[in-house]
């Protein structure tokens, strides 16, 4: 399972904050010979006595110092985004301080004169209230939840209005995405780029619990299998129950009144005649056996054998 690790913001400040005011950035300016950063006021006021970094001391320029600095916009909005309050406290300053001098509002930016609203910026705080519209089908939800609600809370809220039972799990998605369930509603405006153009669009989809079906599962298996061993664990415990001495029905045990065959094929005794010549006969296996038959030494009969087209008896 995935784990999240929060921070503090006070983690974060050695490099949200400038050094030289002990604030955070406001209009963030980037030395572009070293890369670090200051307010844009701080920097350039700095750089009229000075024409070295604060921090590493580099030379920022020769004679001209404030051609080697440029604005740093996308540092400026992680730190609107990551300070509470930040931005829209900043504007309120400056409206509060164009009001006092008209004269200079003529020149500059409706951002420098603190005119850009928090949803021209995108900019979303924690305690601002965020319209949603939640789709199961062709069926919808509209929804106005804190921006820090997260998409766990979300998941509670809809099992607990549609009467989920626990053996479905609910998903949240951001279109054909899940969403974490760590996520809140503010990470997911930024991730997403939300426009406040509308609700913010999620779908949920109800699905079977995946744990509980691969138990289920496991479990029909090994009654399939608990079955399909009962006869044999019967017939194998009915072996066992059978004395060790009967003898079993089914071998195949000769009779005193039936010969025994040898499994090895009878060779001729005495010698044997091939060709009119008379040659020694194969010497017999050493293997004992035993012959049933009368019972007497002399029972035995001759056999002919039939060498080469002619014939020869052994006795």
């Amino acid at each position: 399972m995935h784990r999240t690790t929060r921070i503090k913001i006070t983690e974060l400040n050695p490099h949200l904050m400038c050094v030289l005011c002990g604030g955070y950035f406001i209009d963030a300016t980037t030395i572009i010979e070293c890369l670090h950063s200051f307010c844009k006021m701080c920097i350039v006021r700095y750089l009229e006595t000075s024409k070295y970094c604060p921090i590493c001391d580099v030379q920022v320029h020769k004679t001209k110092p404030l051609l080697n600095i440029r604005s740093d916009k996308t540092l400026q909005d992680i730190v609107y985004k990551l300070v509470p309050g930040l931005f829209k406290n900043e504007m309120k300053r400056r409206r509060d301080f164009y009001a006092e001098h008209p004269v200079d509002a003529s020149n500059g930016s409706n951002e420098d004169r603190g005119e850009v609203a928090d949803e021209d910026k995108r900019i979303i705080t924690d305690d601002e209230i965020i319209s949603l519209s939640i789709e199961f089908f062709d069926h919808s939800r509209y929804l106005q939840c804190p921006a820090a609600m997260t998409v766990m809370h979300l998941r509670k809220f809809l099992r607990s209005k549609m009467d989920i039972p626990n053996a479905y799990q609910v998903e949240v998605m951001y279109e054909d995405e899940p969403l974490k369930d760590y996520y809140t509603l503010m990470d997911i405006a930024y991730i997403y780029t939300w426009r406040r153009n509308g609700p913010l669009p999620l779908k949920y989809r109800v699905r079977p619990n995946c744990k509980k079906m691969k138990v289920s599962h496991a479990q029909q298996e090994g009654q399939n299998s608990a079955s399909r061993s009962g006869p044999e664990s019967d017939s194998a415990s009915d072996k066992a129950g059978s004395p060790a001495g009967a003898p079993s029905t089914s071998s195949s045990l000769p009779s005193p009144g039936t010969p025994a065959q040898s499994p090895h094929p009878q060779l001729p005794h005495g010698p044997i005649n091939v060709n009119g010549t008379p040659t020694a006969a194969p010497p017999t296996p050493s293997r004992p056996f035993t012959q049933f038959g009368s019972g007497s030494s002399g029972g035995n009969k001759p056999r002919k054998v039939s060498l080469n087209g002619s014939s020869t008896s052994s006795g």
